[in-house]
């Protein structure tokens, strides 16, 4: 059984890690490009509408991968909760860009919230394997960001802007998380 256990930790990480840092890869681009479409109107471009709907689309492939990668069940749960979340995000996301910026945030702000917390779970469970410290950071600070970002909804003139930020820090503690996969699979 222990021989199981080193090979479960062993073979998941250089996968995890080119996912991480293909995640990475993708947030800063969709990053820049929200920045590029979104504007400052509160109309939202089509662009900017397909952008807001291929974010959480993209976090459903990545889940989806990860899981055919992971070798525990724990970690697995989580990340298919995380696969039913984003994808009634990704839907959600889409009807309410028909409605505008307001409610996109709103719907954005509660899949922050709730695929945060499922974040900050499968990083605790994953903790063994090392590199995990930034995912659980990340899901904290995503339950936060959530927050504000329906709180911001409320605002007299929302913006977008905040997302690409959101999109770029989470970028980044995947890139970390990559690097610290890379170095040792238990110091975390």
């Amino acid at each position: 059984m222990a021989s199981t256990a080193t090979t479960e930790r062993v073979g998941a990480p250089p996968a995890l890690r080119r996912l991480y840092v293909i995640r990475f890869v993708f947030a800063a681009a969709w990053a820049v490009l929200l920045l590029l479409v979104s504007g400052s109107e509160s109309d939202l471009t089509v662009g900017a509408k397909l952008l807001l709907f291929l974010y959480p689309a993209f976090d459903v492939v990545a889940a989806v991968a990860d899981a055919r990668s992971a070798r525990t069940d724990r970690p697995v749960k989580g990340l298919y909760a995380n696969i039913a979340v984003s994808s009634l995000a990704a839907v959600g996301i889409a009807v309410a860009s028909a409605s505008g910026v307001a409610d996109v945030l709103r719907v954005w702000g509660t899949w922050a919230v709730v695929s945060g917390l499922v974040q900050l779970l499968v990083g605790v469970a994953r903790r063994p394997m090392g590199g995990q410290w930034a995912m659980i950071v990340s899901g904290g600070i995503s339950v936060l960001a959530g927050t504000t970002f329906i709180r911001s909804a409320s605002q007299d003139d929302p913006s977008l802007t905040t997302l690409a930020g959101y999109a770029t820090l989470g970028g980044i503690f995947f890139l970390v998380s990559a690097f610290r996969l890379s170095r040792s699979p238990r110091r975390d």
